[in-house]
């Protein structure tokens, strides 16, 4: 009799263990799905309301927020090859839409690059929003930033994209490589105008990008959650260690007084 309970159980726990893995997996090679393909300092998903901290392997799924510390950096990866970098301060919606492909990220805050792989000769027609424009691509490299006050930057390095206006009326700007444009919430994009970026800040973004794509001290792992939450790694996540605090981590203890 115990031994028959004592098999039941043990069979139990393996399907349930079984189901688990099984869920992972699956979310892990879901086709809609982002895969991390580096992650450094804070980097974290609200996932059902909570804050995780996120490593390089783990997946976002549709409608998740990636959010990353001011030491936070992540590269992540879609089905198609294209990807995305998020730089540190940012807070970004991984596919808003789970019905429509093309709608790729919404940066609410921060900055991000964006790399698009090619399909057919043509890049793959995706769009990128923030509060104040939609970016349609139709070239390969760009980048969108989005200030406090909801003001967007948009730069284009290889290809061309077009911006619209995501408040107010009037034509998309086709940017090419090379040229800058800023959206303001209360200015139509025909006195905005699109720039060419300067030197100073090309030269800027080359040395950001190289240094972000340096691993750094401590691996390639994210950090603690920006903003609360548990600090750990995803729930289905259990050889994730959580990382030591950095100096940069306001929250660590105060060192104990002399003696």
């Amino acid at each position: 009799m115990v031994v028959s309970r004592h098999n039941r159980w043990l069979r139990w726990l393996c399907a349930v263990a079984a189901l688990v893995v099984l869920a992972e997996a699956s979310a892990q090679v879901q086709p809609n799905a982002a895969r991390i393909l580096t992650a450094q300092g804070r980097v974290s998903v609200v996932r059902h309301g909570e804050s995780w901290a996120v490593f390089a392997g783990n997946s976002i799924r549709v409608g998740e927020v990636i959010e990353t510390g001011v030491d936070g950096y992540a590269e992540l990866q879609v089905a198609d090859g294209s990807t995305f970098e998020v730089f540190p301060s940012s807070r970004v919606l991984f596919r808003s839409n789970p019905g429509n492909l093309r709608e790729l990220v919404e940066v609410f805050l921060g900055k991000i690059k964006v790399t698009i792989q090619h399909f057919g000769g043509r890049p793959n027609p995706y769009r990128v929003h923030s509060p104040t424009a939609v970016i349609s691509v139709r070239g390969t490299v760009f980048e969108v930033g989005v200030e406090n006050d909801a003001v967007t930057s948009v730069s284009v390095l290889e290809g061309l994209v077009t911006v619209a206006h995501r408040l107010l009326p009037g034509k998309e700007v086709p940017l090419a490589p090379g040229q800058y444009l800023q959206v303001f919430p209360n200015s139509p994009l025909a006195q905005s105008g699109a720039s060419k970026a300067g030197v100073a800040a090309k030269v800027a973004g080359a040395i950001r990008d190289t240094i972000y794509s340096l691993p750094r001290t401590g691996g390639r792992s994210g950090g603690s959650a920006p903003g609360g939450g548990s600090g750990g790694g995803l729930p289905t996540d259990a050889s994730a260690p959580p990382p030591p605090p950095t100096p940069t981590d306001r929250e660590a203890p105060p060192p104990p007084p002399p003696q």
